[in-house]
């Protein structure tokens, strides 16, 4: 069974760091683009970073220069490392992955594998 699985939201104050882990099984990562997203109650959800199979990564502005996407193919497993977290950037995040295609998908809908997701709360 395909699936993904995040790890290491949590509650902190603002200005600290998080590292978010999303954890792929029955398929493997290298072979998938892989996007991180985040979704308020009656929000729609939002792309925020991405990253190919060939390591070429997208911010969004909100995020660039606080948090880093990386990927370590030998552990299946796609990281989200958030620093200088603010109480906006409080959120459900999910992991998603589909398989590499020519160019680096930004929807949800480009989307075919998607994690559960994981809080992320920044208190002020």
């Amino acid at each position: 069974q395909d699936q993904l699985t995040e790890s290491g939201g949590d509650s902190v104050q603002s200005g600290g760091s998080l590292r978010l882990s999303c954890v792929a099984s029955g398929l493997t990562l290298a072979y998938h683009a892989v996007g991180w997203f985040r979704q308020l109650p009656g929000k729609e959800r939002e792309g925020i970073s991405y990253i190919r199979d060939n390591g070429y990564t997208i911010y969004v502005d909100s995020v660039k220069g606080r948090f880093t996407i990386s990927r370590d193919n030998a552990a299946n497993t796609v990281y989200l490392q958030m620093n200088n977290l603010k109480p906006e950037d409080s959120a459900v995040y999910y992991c998603a992955a589909r398989m590499t295609i020519s160019h680096l998908p930004t929807l949800p809908e480009e989307y075919d594998y998607w994690g559960q997701g994981t809080q992320v709360t920044v208190s002020s």
